[in-house]
């Protein structure tokens, strides 16, 4: 009865060890099944099947505030929001060359208010990718455009706690539809990118309101000195501090065919359609803890901004046009206290001066950097001045405080 029971044990560890492989590797001493996916740690949490034809990578962050606001001729009042709450999923499906990223948004300033025939804008990203080599990636779906360099970057890769005032009238924000990216970067050379997108004209998250207009965009980038450290160029601010002076030179241009919103892909909607046109230039420069940014956007009609409801002429809308400039400057200690500067002119375009003001922003900042931009503290204090087409001034300003954590 015991050599019975001996010989079952052994047969049934024999049986174990030929279905399952156990790998242990020295340097971390951990021990991988591989009926079970792999786990990783480095931007988020991987997760990779046996087979490594599945991974998937799982990130979240989150953007927590309290501004001290005072408008012009109001009693002081204070703010206290969760502005941003993301939860990310990117990876590859059978191949490392058939990519996916989903992004899902959950703060009420990311949804926005939820309105009658409206879609709730939970879904910000849901686009796949084919990346035949490193030169080349092919997209379909909901994701950003490429436009301007602020909007571009990550809101979580920002060196005060907002964009300009340029960014929220100007920028071309995120659409459906096919892109196609021709990447082309060095280290210590002349680099260039160039970019094109075919999309709706829309914006995220439209259904049932198909037009026959259609938005096309192109943006060429140009890095005369080489590539930035660690993608540099989708961050604000030298936390890398380069080694060698870096620069960034970019134009990007949109036509929106027949656009149903104020703002192209943003906005409310229009009374009737406007084709627009949009140009954002861009330029950035960093080198040992300096960084330094200029950019120029503007928007144009192609028939008058104003529309005007066909059912009560006495209610109107308008495209916001105009053109705006933003400059801005920091500087990162060796103990990662950044101090940064940012000076912003919006101008409003003829058809609209008696509607909207121009707009003259000022913000200081000091961010600290706990974990470069995934874990930071950021105090900020903007003042605007608003000039009205009749003469008149409003001046504004808010103090803020905000922790950004991510992984």
């Amino acid at each position: 009865m015991k050599k019975s029971l001996q010989l079952f044990v052994l047969l049934f560890t024999v049986s174990l060890y030929s279905q399952v492989t156990i790998q242990q590797t020295k340097q971390d001493n951990d021990i991988k099944l591989s009926a079970l996916p792999y786990y990783s740690f480095g931007k988020g949490i991987g997760i990779t099947s046996p087979d490594s034809l599945f991974q998937m990578n799982i990130r979240f962050r989150m953007q927590n505030r309290v501004t001290y606001i005072e408008e012009d001729g109001e009693n002081g009042a204070y703010d206290g929001q969760i502005r941003r709450l993301r939860l990310r999923f990117d990876g590859y499906v059978g191949s490392p060359k058939f990519l996916y990223a989903i992004q899902l948004s959950f703060a009420p300033g990311d949804v926005g208010e939820v309105k009658d025939g409206e879609n709730i804008n939970i879904i910000r990203d849901a686009v796949v990718f084919y990346r035949p080599n490193k030169n080349w990636n092919i997209s379909f779906g909901q994701t950003k455009l490429p436009g301007n360099r602020q909007r571009v970057n990550s809101s979580g890769g920002l060196q005060l706690t907002d964009r300009t005032i340029n960014n929220a009238k100007f920028t071309i924000d995120r659409d459906f539809g096919f892109q196609v990216h021709n990447m082309n970067e060095f280290k210590d050379k002349f680099s260039y990118n160039i970019k094109a997108a075919v999309s709706g004209g829309e914006g995220r998250n439209q259904t049932g309101k198909a037009d026959d207009g259609i938005a096309v965009t192109g943006k060429v980038e140009l890095m005369p000195f080489g590539a930035f450290a660690k993608d540099g160029t989708y961050f604000e601010g030298d936390i890398i501090r380069e080694k060698k002076p870096k620069l960034l030179l970019s134009g990007a241009f949109q036509q929106n065919n027949h656009a149903q919103r104020t703002q192209g892909q943003l906005g409310n909607d229009l009374f009737e359609r406007r084709t627009m046109k949009s140009v954002l230039l861009d330029g950035m420069l960093k080198y040992n803890g300096w960084a330094a940014m200029m950019s120029y956007m503007s928007r144009t009609t192609n028939e008058n901004a104003v529309t005007i409801n066909p059912d009560d002429v006495t209610e109107s809308n308008y495209a916001f046009v105009g053109n705006g400039f933003d400059y801005q400057v920091s500087y990162n200690t060796k103990t990662n206290y950044e101090f940064i500067g940012r000076y912003s002119l919006q101008k409003v375009g003829k058809d609209i001066q008696s509607l909207a003001p121009n707009t003259k922003e000022y913000s200081i900042g000091v961010t600290k950097y706990i974990w470069e931009h995934s874990f930071k503290v950021q105090t900020e204090l903007t003042y605007d001045t608003l000039d009205f087409n009749d003469g008149t001034t409003k001046n504004n300003w808010y103090l803020r405080f905000q922790v950004e954590i991510g992984i």
